[in-house]
């Protein structure tokens, strides 16, 4: 657990400063790593290495973002883009401690329902209207509670939202509940100008098209399918910084011309899904490079297959779990990832507060999985076909065409017939609101906590029309209960129990087939400094980041 945990420390008051990564410099490297975490400002200047102001970090991003607003879309690529034009109230270190940005420290009641927040002096939007409380309010309250069913699970909870003074904002919750500050990561909580979006329809805002922000850099221009250029933002409210002039995400559908510039010295910059997995092993050899599998500990990415639930046989566990057993993980770690990442154990990742190491999921057993499709009723008939059912991969890049072809040459094995449906990425979401799947797959991210997590993709009141949730059905009144109850329990011991209880169920129920706890190797030019510093990987805000 943290040092600090919400429900345990009647009282938190933290102020900015330039947090030590000592302690993160001794933790060594990564696995599959070939630099340690790189220095904060205040590290490198103790151990006389000198920020160096200027040039433009070139940075791959795939696939291209739908749009620039993470509102609007939660996928990765907006969120890598988005989080240098927008900030949150604070982030999150690799141990998931918080660590101050828009609130330079707050408190919290003895009673566990009252949070004061105050917030940083002197910041401005990029068109030169001060962000103060009021923006706070509105954001959470607003814009959040309109666009984002996870953020509804956080601030649904607020009873008050007050601002006493510009500076100063105070929710005052109804009841306890316990994973409050874990909503408010950049997925979830990023300040958004109250003047440009106090209007009625948020989702088709025309500034939508140019972000307005706090963060270290403004929005330039968008060449669709060329490339996203950001700038410095000159009155940018920490002293000097940021340290580069421009980003540049350049937009590079080929997975063969990415690889190819980033070798090259193109771009000084790539991660999640930029650089195919079976690339990584000649890119961690290659001496103008680092690579680390860092930054992803607030994500906690998990990838698994979604099934739609409603389609008969996959409305049968015994099924769901049959197909689960089919699937060799190792293999597919090793062969596809190439080592980046763990098998899966169960719906969450070992990063995620309340993991229980003691779920496991059925082993990988052929025999085992046809015995049970046997029992299920779902006999082969003459050509050795029990079923067929379609299948829509997810277009992020070969490696998940390749899982893909796994899943179908594994089915196969146990006589279920997959048939391929192909699409882009905005069709895949739109396929996946409109419930228009059989089975597809997919990574989330659980940010920290599983009630902030997980309850979008399990609980029964989140079965929508909406991406991104519960679209395949999935209800069990013992796990929405369970759920439930968690939010609101004080005692982490209690919390442990629940959830635990919530994970063995989540196993035998398998509403989802879970693969693998993801971690996406970033890829950096070793002249690139403060590249991975905190929990939120690449997806930080970079006003450290600097080439020398």
């Amino acid at each position: 657990m943290s040092d600090f945990d919400p429900m345990r420390d009647s009282t938190h008051v933290r102020s900015y400063r330039s947090p030590s990564r000592r302690a993160l410099l001794k933790a060594g490297v990564a696995a599959a790593a070939t630099a340690p975490f790189l220095m904060r400002i205040d590290e490198a200047i103790a151990q006389g290495i000198t920020p160096k102001r200027g040039g433009t970090l070139t940075s791959l991003l795939t696939p291209e973002p739908p749009v620039l607003m993470i509102g609007v879309n939660a996928q990765g690529p907006t969120l890598t883009a988005v989080s240098k034009i927008f900030q949150p109230l604070f982030t999150y270190t690799p141990t998931l401690d918080f660590e101050p940005v828009l609130a330079k420290s707050w408190t919290i009641s003895d009673d566990k329902k009252v949070y004061t927040f105050h917030l940083q002096e002197n910041v401005k939007f990029h068109d030169g209207q001060p962000m103060t409380a009021d923006d706070v309010i509105f954001s959470a309250m607003k814009f959040w509670m309109t666009l984002s069913l996870r953020a509804r699970i956080i601030f649904a909870r607020i009873e008050k939202a007050e601002a006493p003074d510009p500076h100063t904002v105070v929710f005052t919750l109804k009841e306890p509940f316990a994973p409050f500050l874990y909503g408010f990561g950049g997925t979830g909580f990023m300040i958004v100008p109250k003047h440009l979006y106090d209007v009625a329809d948020l989702r088709n805002n025309p500034n939508n098209a140019k972000p307005v922000g706090t963060g270290p850099f403004k929005f330039v221009e968008w060449q669709r399918g060329s490339f996203i250029r950001l700038r410095r933002n000159e009155e940018y409210w920490k002293p000097n910084q940021p340290y580069l002039d421009e980003i540049v995400y350049r937009i590079v559908p080929d997975s063969q011309s990415r690889a190819l510039a980033l070798q090259s010295g193109q771009v000084q910059l790539a991660g999640g899904n930029d650089i195919e997995p079976f690339d990584l092993p000649r890119f961690q050899a290659q001496p103008n490079l680092s690579v680390t599998l860092k930054g992803w500990e607030y994500y906690g990415p998990l990838a698994w297959i979604d099934i739609n639930k409603r389609v008969k046989p996959l409305d049968d566990a015994r099924v769901r779990r049959a197909m689960s057993m089919a699937l060799d993980r190792n293999f597919i770690l090793q062969k596809l990832w190439f080592g980046s990442g763990k098998v899966a154990t169960g719906p969450l990742c070992e990063t995620t507060k309340f993991y229980d190491a003691s779920v496991k999921l059925p082993p990988f057993d052929l025999a085992a999985a046809n015995k049970l499709l046997d029992e299920a009723g779902h006999k082969p008939d003459a050509s050795g076909v029990r079923f067929t059912i379609r299948h829509l991969p997810l277009p992020y890049g070969e490696v998940w065409t390749r899982l893909s072809e796994y899943f179908r040459a594994s089915m196969q094995k146990i006589g279920i017939n997959v048939t391929m449906e192909t699409t882009d990425a905005g069709s895949h979401s739109a396929r996946m609101a409109k419930w228009d799947y059989e089975t597809s797959i997919n990574y989330i991210y659980q940010v920290g906590d599983a009630n902030i997590g997980m309850e979008q993709y399990f609980t029964s009141e989140n079965i929508k029309n909406v991406a991104f949730n519960n679209v395949g059905g999935y209800s069990n009144p013992r796990v929405d209960e369970l759920l439930a109850k968690s939010r609101y329990a004080i005692d982490p011991v209690e919390r442990q129990k629940l959830l635990s209880e919530f994970q063995r169920i989540a196993v035998d129920d398998m509403p989802y087939i879970y693969l693998l706890q993801m971690s996406f190797p970033t890829y950096y030019a070793k002249r690139l400094n403060n590249t991975v510093t905190t929990a939120m990987g690449i997806a930080d805000d970079f006003d450290d980041v600097f080439l020398a």
